[in-house]
């Protein structure tokens, strides 16, 4: 079972997204007027449609309507409002569906959770989850299921977090210090922990990573709010130039405008096509976010990562491995590197630290064979702070030490003048030289590095290229400090830094009207998260820093920061290009569908209209009907595009618009040409065919034998 739980969100990640049955359910349920209304255009949309549906089944109550009323017409048009209406909550609902099995998974996770609850005298009871308040402390052991977040407050325990994370590698949380915290539903593999809960059911981190891919949650970016402003005023400016448009044809009395077509020209020329795909635009984001294991609390927070200025950076763990490695020895005069190799590894052969497996690896390169050491044949020196090295003694009295340079000289001597040149040499370069000496004899140095990540050069040159600034925030010497930020490739390197200090360089950032980024995990971390404008917390962090950030990243990796600036200016230029193509399309329709309105009805067209009829259209009816139906169709064309993006490469601003413009611009209006042609000749070819003139002949003439006498005695 613990198995099968373990990886439920994994698998259900494999799985398509939901059931189409499902999906196609939701997407008509989106049609209550209590969803509409958070739409503008497309509630405006959604107005007419129930205007026209009503027109069109009762058109006895409308007597200036009936001039102009053909069935067939007002059917053909309310059918395609329909599917315009249904195309966009189709888009929405196929974007809350990406997320909603893992959510499904999730909730299986915490079904039936109990806690062993330990009283004020130490004694424990089995209690529901629900019955658990923050402050209560817990027991887990091995093998039971952590029941909510909270702080490691005794003992130490490896536990599996693949349930949230995807990843099967165990995890270590521990009391003191920054890995402290666990999430509910997480599971203990070993030993025992006691915890003290941080958060009720219904506010737990679960709880609201199932709110979060379900999309319930999701807050709207300033910029999406902005658009939405823009789009709105827009379709009020239009309805006044259409209102304007009527009255200015009534001085033409043999071009008459029926209400219908009215209707149409309105929908056509409205950004419809951008007003349906923006909520889809906004989900997606954070679920490609979701899908980097990092939770964003809101969608407004992958977007300011998409607009940030300022990115500051730790240097241990996020642009350096983390772990000091060796990387050269340096043997001191008279003595040979074969003997320097091989006491180098008999001191780190016990060494289990990161450093100490790196001399190991380094030394058996150089040729130095390993040595077995029977139990009892020697004594570990562990290292202290109080004697800064450590070492081996063996039964027959050798002694082999390393250590820092000073530790060494009070073990064995002064170092050799071109051996103390070197640790110098070395210290400028931002090494850390390890000094090594056997039977208070020096023997040499080894030189430990803080290796730069593969690729993280590469990666912070593609934010510079995106106007992004990095800085680097370390508490190491300033020698070391600027020996990393050369070789990574930083802009400013900030070194001998206190835990305020990044606090400090947030405020000094938004003070110049910058937006700002930050990693940390500690909570002394947790001010400058909270101030940043975008704070990325290590799940293994503290709950402090968790609560202060506005992401939280799964898989405890700082550089993930760079991936989600990544994927915010994906979204910036989705919704950009989607937005200039819509408004291209727009112009496009005006060209097709404004000379249909005044072609006569006796073939004849108002002088100088035939110029803009570049399509060469000859039925107003026609005309009308191919212009809303591409409206219509061109919006579930771009939901793949709305879900999974546009590709994005880093570049300046001034590129990505000219992208934009050729691509999505001149894209849009060429294809709104094309598509409305093909289907004006489509329907041309239709109507001449006999099966299809019956069924318009059906629609013509049957809706109306069954609507009048009902509609009459309901008016």
């Amino acid at each position: 079972m613990a198995a099968a739980r373990a990886t439920a969100p994994e698998s259900s990640r494999r799985r398509p997204h939901t059931s189409t049955t499902r999906v196609l359910a939701e997407s008509l349920r989106m049609f209550s007027p209590r969803r509409e209304y958070k739409h503008p255009v497309m509630f405006t949309v959604y107005v007419l449609f129930l205007f026209l549906l009503v027109v069109t089944l009762y058109p006895a109550p409308f007597p200036d309507i009936q001039a102009t009323y053909h069935p067939a017409y007002y059917e053909a048009l309310t059918v395609i409002l329909f599917l315009t209406l249904w195309f966009s909550h189709l888009a929405e609902a196929i974007a809350e569906a990406q997320g909603r099995a893992q959510a499904d998974a999730l909730r299986q996770v915490r079904s039936g959770m109990r806690a062993r609850q330990l009283a004020a005298d130490g004694s424990t009871r089995w209690v529901g989850t629900d019955l658990l308040r923050v402050g209560d402390r817990v027991e887990v052991r091995a093998g039971e299921a952590i029941p909510l977040d909270g702080d490691v407050v005794e003992g130490a325990a490896q536990i599996d977090e693949s349930m949230m994370t995807g990843e099967s590698e165990l995890v270590t949380r521990e009391s003191g210090g920054d890995k402290t915290s666990v999430l509910g539903g997480t599971r203990v593999v070993q030993g025992t922990i006691r915890i003290r809960i941080t958060a009720v059911q219904g506010q737990s981190f679960l709880d609201r990573l199932i709110r979060l891919v379900e999309g319930a949650v999701r807050e709207k970016s300033p910029n999406e709010l902005a658009l939405d402003t823009v789009l709105a005023g827009f379709t009020i400016a239009l309805l006044v130039v259409v209102v304007a448009f009527l009255y200015l044809v009534t001085v033409f009395p043999y071009v008459h405008l029926s209400v219908g077509t009215v209707i149409a020209l309105f929908v056509s020329l409205m950004p419809t096509t951008i007003g349906a795909l923006l909520p889809a635009i906004g989900i997606s984001g954070v679920n490609r976010v979701a899908k980097t294991n990092v939770i964003a609390k809101s969608g407004r927070a992958v977007e300011t990562a998409g607009d940030l200025d300022v990115i500051i950076l730790d240097k241990t763990g996020t642009i350096t491995v983390g772990n000091r490695l060796a990387v050269q020895f340096v043997p001191a005069p008279e003595v040979a590197e074969a003997e320097l190799t091989a006491r180098a590894m008999l001191a780190s052969s016990l060494d289990d630290t990161p450093e100490g497996r790196s001399i190991l690896r380094l030394a058996g390169r150089r040729g130095a064979a390993s040595q077995r050491l029977e139990e009892g044949a020697y004594r570990v020196v562990p290292f202290s702070a109080e004697r800064k090295m450590s070492g081996i003694v063996l039964r027959d009295g050798t002694e082999v030490y390393k250590g820092s340079v000073k530790a060494i000289e009070a073990y064995a001597g002064p170092l050799p003048a071109p051996l103390r040149q070197a640790a110098e040499e070395a210290s400028r370069k931002g090494m850390t030289p390890l000094a090594l000496a056997a039977n208070q004899r020096v023997l040499g140095l080894v030189l430990l590095k803080d290796v730069v990540k593969p690729g993280i050069r590469d990666r912070l040159r593609e934010l510079r290229t995106m106007g992004i600034r990095t800085v680097m925030c370390t508490g190491d010497n300033r020698l070391t400090a600027q020996a990393i930020g050369r070789e990574s490739g930083v802009d400013e390197v900030i070194a001998e830094a206190k835990p305020e200090t990044k606090l400090e360089v947030i405020e000094r950032e938004k003070a110049q009207g910058r937006l700002v980024a930050m990693t940390g995990d500690g909570t002394n971390d947790a001010p400058a998260l909270a101030r940043a404008d975008v704070g990325l917390a290590m799940n293994s962090g503290t709950s402090a820093a968790k609560e202060a950030g506005n992401m939280v990243d799964l898989d405890n990796d700082p550089t993930k920061l760079i991936e989600i600036v990544s994927i915010g200016k994906q979204l910036l230029v989705t919704r950009g290009a989607l937005t200039t193509f819509s408004i291209t399309n727009d112009v496009a329709k005006y060209f097709a569908i404004i000379p249909g309105l005044f072609i006569a009805a006796n073939g004849g067209v108002i002088a100088g209209v035939a110029l803009l009829n570049v399509l060469g259209l000859g039925s107003p009816e026609l005309a009308v009907l191919a212009t809303v139906f591409f409206n219509a169709i061109i919006i579930p064309l771009l939901i793949p595009l709305a879900l999974y993006g546009v590709r994005f490469r880093p570049k300046s601003a001034i590129d990505l618009l000219r992208q934009n413009l050729v691509l999505y611009g001149v894209g849009g209006l060429l294809s709104a040409f094309v598509g409305i042609w093909l289907l004006y000749q489509a329907l041309l070819w239709l109507g001449q065919q006999p099966l299809w003139q019956t069924l318009v002949h059906l629609a013509s003439e049957g809706l109306p034998l069954l609507v009048p006498h009902f509609s009459g005695a309901f008016w």
